[in-house]
């Protein structure tokens, strides 16, 4: 399973600056509240996508924002790690304090303040033979690695640190196909909400 498979609802962003939402239950009202918000439903792989367009920060960080809003109605097993959507009139855009990078069952993460690196540490990470770069300790599977990457941003945010979270995803047709999940599946969350800060009006 891939990490967009783990929560109920995944919203990330491809490398060409599309912002997509996965769904991996049913949900009540999705497919309206998606597309209201102007999202475009697509099927690709066994599992429905709805797709904004690359387009500025702050009309999709509007947009995810309206959409995240009305889908945390209906469950709070909800993970936002899109960069598309990062946008903030105190705060203009610019190279972030952490830059995660997912792939192949692991993360890479750069760190540009003492502070960062400092948060980091906290959660876990340590820095790599070559000191360019931190990695989440030893073992985890995806629901770790998804838990710990979620926890590390939301402490930045929390701190004032600006965080990208790229997921080796090049473009919508990259995303991967839907994976199979046990009817019992747990609907909690892996942590609280975890944008609900970084949607301010």
């Amino acid at each position: 399973m891939s990490l967009l498979g783990i929560p109920d609802v995944f919203i990330g962003s491809t490398d060409d600056g599309h912002t997509f939402v996965v769904l991996n239950r049913r949900i009540r009202n999705a497919d309206r509240l998606l597309t209201e918000a102007g999202f475009l439903v697509r099927e690709h792989l066994g599992r429905r996508l709805y797709l904004l367009p690359p387009g500025t920060a702050q009309d999709a960080h509007e947009r995810a924002g309206i959409a995240m809003y009305g889908l945390l109605a209906h469950t709070h097993d909800l993970i936002d790690l899109s960069w598309t959507t990062r946008w903030s009139p105190d705060h203009p855009a610019g190279d972030p304090d952490l830059h995660f990078r997912v792939g192949e069952g692991t993360v890479a993460v750069t760190a540009e303040t003492t502070t960062a690196r400092s948060l980091l540490e906290q959660h876990g990470f340590t820095p790599t033979a070559d000191g360019l770069s931190y990695r989440p300790q030893d073992g985890l599977d995806e629901r770790g690695l998804l838990g710990v990457v979620t926890a590390a941003e939301t402490h930045a945010y929390a701190h004032g640190l600006s965080a990208r979270v790229d997921l080796g995803i090049p473009t919508p047709a990259d995303i991967p196909a839907a994976a199979r999940r046990p009817s019992t599946a747990a609907t909690g969350s892996l942590t609280a909400p975890p944008s609900a800060r970084r949607r301010t009006r």
